[in-house]
């Protein structure tokens, strides 16, 4: 039974796994035969609500210092985490 992989990144307000959802990415390894995520809106709320979907948390942020002033300067989104689930295509 050919399996393939779902990606979801989610960045969040904050490094827990409650705080709401500012920011994701999708990849769809199954070819289109995986359930779709909305484009418009977040697919979830917050990390919380993916896993209690069955998303599979594969990566946490790492913490980071912050640092007085810095709090207007242009980087990377902080908080992603990386999800992934597994879906059957022979369906």
């Amino acid at each position: 039974m050919p399996v393939r992989q779902q990606i979801l990144y989610l960045w969040l307000a904050e490094g827990a796994l409650d705080t709401e959802t500012i920011a994701w990415a999708f990849h769809d390894g199954t070819q289109g035969k995986g359930p779709p995520l909305p484009d418009t809106q977040p697919p979830y709320a917050t990390g919380l609500a993916a896993l209690e979907q069955g998303w599979c948390l594969i990566q946490s942020p790492a913490p980071y210092a912050l640092h007085p002033g810095t709090e207007h300067e242009v980087s990377y989104l902080a908080n992603e985490f990386v999800f992934e689930q597994r879906i059957d295509t022979n369906d």
